[in-house]
């Protein structure tokens, strides 16, 4: 045999044992546990970000854009410390989501199911209906400013081209294109709404006063809707999905994940902050009342043009399509990951392969997302499902907060991996403040 055969396939043999060596003992196919860990580069760490970025944008979504402008033109810069608050608490809950990812080779999940059964009924019934609501809300939403943008074609048409748009995007491509193009999105809604911040020319001793915690009369429920509500929503468990399809697998990328997830969350912060600003400069101190839906983004277009004119309003509407259109990706692409690990499970057949999107769950969860809500498009949204998905979605993020204080303080998973004081601090208040959300969401539903 010649010497470079040789040399190659003794080569691969050494490349086969080192694979072999980083399994975790007690590793099986199927078993649910990653089979294969790497080691992040000692270098340029910077250029990996990616996930975290995925998972802060697709959390930040037209409803957040106006809670936030609601805030700040009704308080001025009063609220600003909550909105700074609520990015620390999905700080806390999207790292250690990925940390129980890391640190035990399995899924957020597998967590779950280990603490009984119902998890997995309550997880099931969830997506489901979440699923079917929320994509045609995230259409509708995608669809204002295209439609304010392209005036040719009615609203609900507009909102199909979106939902057939997002699910040819997310079914055709793998997740790197996913995450370069997630990355212009942010980079675009980023700075448009940056620079109307800027635009408006805040007093620095206003925003400085907005930090210090304080309670104007009226503003308990807004207080809590920003701290709670700015990117809190079920694809905060998604970010440990893409953080392994990304191919960060073992504890030794814990790190790497941290500066991940804390420098999405300081760029999501800063973007939540310019809205604020935006809201307590240009509507609050006119006392511009602004729609508490999805539509009062248009009227703020209308308020920057004719304060700035044409062009500012259009910029605008570009970075609120960029804003929308990163949150429809972005859902479709996480939850679908999530879907398609949940029937692996009760199949019994985990599957962990390189390709989570190439799987027939995640594609029939992306189907689920895009074709069937399409129908409220066209029609009023059912009352009693709105009812029944208002209830069984206020209760996702207590669980998710709860579960993590049971699974990342438990013997699952290695005692330099569990959570310290601070992360039990963080998450046991934030399971306490979405008890109260959630309480108060039931109680809207049922008066």
């Amino acid at each position: 045999m010649p010497e470079t055969a040789v040399s190659d396939n003794a080569d691969a043999a050494n490349h086969f044992t080192m694979m072999e060596s980083a399994l975790p003992p007690s590793a099986e196919p199927g078993d649910g546990r990653i089979e294969i860990e790497t080691a992040p580069p000692i270098s340029g760490r910077w250029k990996l970000i990616g996930p975290g970025i995925v998972a802060a944008a697709t959390g930040v979504g037209a409803g957040d854009l106006v809670a936030t402008l609601v805030a700040g033109s009704r308080f001025g810069f009063a609220l600003l410390w909550a909105a700074v608050l609520g990015c620390f608490v999905k700080i806390a809950l999207s790292e250690g989501a990925a940390r129980y990812h890391l640190s035990t080779g399995s899924t957020i999940f597998d967590g779950w199911r280990s603490l009984g059964t119902w998890t997995s009924w309550y997880f099931g019934i969830y997506i489901v209906i979440w699923g079917f609501i929320y994509g045609a809300t995230a259409m509708s939403a995608t669809a204002l400013p295209l439609a304010a943008l392209f005036p040719v074609l009615p609203l609900p048409a507009w909102a199909v081209i979106a939902g057939v748009t997002s699910f040819l995007f997310v079914a055709l491509n793998r997740y790197e294109t996913f995450e370069r193009v997630m990355k212009v999105l942010v980079a675009v809604m980023f700075v448009v709404m940056t620079g109307l911040a800027i635009l408006v020319a805040p007093r620095l001793g206003d925003v400085l006063g907005g930090l210090v915690p304080s309670l104007p009369e009226g503003s308990a429920f807004f207080t809590l809707g920003l701290i709670g509500g700015v990117g809190g929503t079920i694809t905060t468990a998604a970010y440990g999905y893409w953080v392994n399809t990304k191919g960060w697998r073992g504890p030794a990328w814990i790190p790497m994940m941290r500066l991940d997830n804390y420098t999405a969350y300081a760029v999501t912060g800063i973007f939540v902050v310019a809205m604020l600003i935006v809201g307590a400069e240009l509507l609050h101190s006119a006392q511009i009342a602004l729609a508490s839906d999805d539509r009062g983004l248009l009227n703020l277009s209308g308020v920057l043009e004719d304060r700035f004119g044409r062009p500012i309003a259009v910029t605008f509407l570009v970075g609120f399509a960029a804003t929308a259109l990163s949150s429809l990706f972005g859902v479709w692409h996480g939850v679908s990951l999530l879907f398609s690990d949940f029937v692996g499970h009760v199949r019994g057949r985990p599957e962990r392969g390189d390709n989570p999107e190439r799987q027939w769950p995640f594609r029939a969860y992306l189907a689920w997302l895009t074709f069937p809500p399409m129908l409220l498009l066209f029609f009023e949204r059912p009352f009693l499902l709105v009812i029944i998905y208002g209830v069984v979605g206020a209760f996702f993020m207590p669980f998710l907060a709860l579960t993590l204080l049971l699974l990342l303080n438990s013997r699952r998973i290695a005692a330099e991996h569990r959570n310290g004081w601070i992360s039990n601090t963080i998450l046991a208040a934030s399971a306490i403040l979405f008890v109260v959300l959630c309480a108060q969401q039931v109680w809207t539903y049922f008066t």
